[in-house]
């Protein structure tokens, strides 16, 4: 059994953050959505208009459906993979697989261009959210197999610090290329292009760290002689068993889904919106972004500090009642100034509300459980499920009402929702404590 709270190890957990992080900052974020928006917004099958194997779609309808079926496929195909890489112990070689599906395909997307066929760029952009996502899911499953219940909040804060982090030099490096493009004889197009070969060597090669250094996972197969196939499913169920009896996971999962729709969504959409609402240049938008990991760092660290001194549960009270009102602010937007307020409050809530959502999980599950990755399977497939609604929800009101703001206040319930889910769990958890106390008192 690796020690806890390992400096080494700990760094090395940081180091995947710092490398997938770049798919997360240049992909869905500034470059690809602003080239996307750009190489699209006049074809031959009308303004905003592509064709996808023979069917003309909106193009950031198309952009978020394929963003949507790609989580759908993750939420299908992880919970299985999970309980196998338990059951065999093998969790970091699926770590491995899914960073270099993840890279390889933000390589091809350097074969997405203007005038040409759209279909091998947009699979290629489904299966970077494919790997960034798998990734993620065994990434997590680490946090409580490395840190000891009382450093889950720092470590997990200090993973997505060195997240934002990572993206903004690799940002910075893929800023020079599309802003300066004609210092090195190529087109602004070529230079956003270019950045998608960065992302992939950036990604792949910082994550050799974590390769070499975290440790493999303990197998959970037991004396067992169940099929790999078959063991996975047993596992899987045995896990779904026991989340069932506890009372406070329970209540927590449907209420990270509900205001983890608005959240993923958010973050995933905002590039669309900037560019295509409010007409943003690319060095504009992509200025503002990299403002927003400069502060979404700053929210990370503040948030750890305030969940530490007033509770977990407290802190994500607050963080979603600034993210309600920050969503239904979306609507109201007319001019890029209001964008910028908007997405510096973006910022502060961002990182925060993603690394105390994960240590909260982590810190509500039994310590000392060998099969983590299987118990995170249902955390990480919570998340992508919220993420396939939220698209979903997204590019269906704006198919209908063709309106990006119409969208964004759909959004908004969900946040309503899961705040009420919050305090639910909020009062479950004060009324457990009084009960041990109690009892406690009682004994002695």
């Amino acid at each position: 059994m690796e020690e806890k709270n390992n400096k080494k190890t700990i760094w090395a957990w940081c180091m995947f953050d710092w490398a997938n992080q770049s798919y997360n900052m240049v992909i869905t974020s500034t470059i690809f959505p602003a080239y996307y928006v750009g190489i699209t917004a006049n074809t031959v099958y009308g303004k905003n208009t592509v064709s996808f194997f023979g069917h003309k779609f909106v193009n950031t309808v198309l952009q978020n459906y394929i963003l949507a079926v790609s989580y759908l496929l993750i939420v299908l195909l992880l919970p299985i993979l999970t309980s196998i890489a338990d059951y065999r112990g093998a969790k970091k070689l699926y770590l491995q697989l899914f960073t270099w599906v993840g890279a390889l395909a933000c390589a091809g997307l350097f074969f997405l261009k203007e005038g040409g066929p759209i279909e091998f760029g947009m699979i290629c952009f489904g299966l970077a959210t494919i790997g960034y996502c798998g990734g993620f899911v065994f990434y997590n499953s680490y946090l409580p197999q490395i840190a000891t219940l009382d450093k889950q909040n720092d470590v997990s804060a200090k993973g997505f610090i060195y997240g934002f982090a990572g993206s903004i030099v690799v940002q910075l490096v893929c800023l020079v290329g599309v802003l300066f493009h004609s210092s090195f004889g190529i087109t602004e197009d070529m230079g956003a292009r270019i950045s998608f070969i960065i992302v992939f060597l950036w990604w792949i090669g910082f994550a050799i760290i974590p390769f070499k250094i975290l440790p493999k996972g303990e197998p959970n197969a037991g004396s067992h002689k169940f099929n790999v196939i078959t063991g996975g499913f047993k596992e899987l169920g045995k896990v779904f068993g026991k989340i069932k009896n506890m009372p406070l996971v329970k209540r927590f999962l449907p209420a990270f889904f509900f205001y983890s729709v608005g959240v993923q969504t958010i973050m995933l959409v905002a590039a669309e919106f900037a560019a295509k609402e409010l007409h943003m240049k690319d060095d504009d938008l992509i200025t503002i972004i990299l403002i927003i990991q400069v502060v979404a760092i700053i929210g990370a660290w503040l948030t750890s500090l305030a969940s530490n001194k007033y509770g977990n549960t407290k802190a994500l009270i607050v963080l979603v009642v600034f993210w309600t009102l920050t969503c239904l602010s979306v609507y109201y937007i007319s001019n890029q100034n209001q964008f910028y307020v908007a997405a510096f409050a973006v910022g502060i809530v961002m990182g925060g509300v993603q690394s105390l959502s994960r240590s909260t999980y982590a810190k509500l599950l039994p310590e000392n459980i060998p099969d983590t990755a299987s118990y995170f399977s249902f955390y990480d497939a919570t998340e992508k499920l919220s993420i396939v609604v939220g698209l979903a929800v997204f590019a269906l009101v704006e198919d209908y009402t063709h309106e990006m703001r119409d969208s964004a206040l759909a959004l908004d319930c969900f946040f309503v929702v899961g705040l009420i889910l919050l305090i639910a769990l909020f009062a479950a958890e004060k009324k457990a404590k009084n009960e041990s106390t109690t009892l406690h008192a009682e004994v002695v």
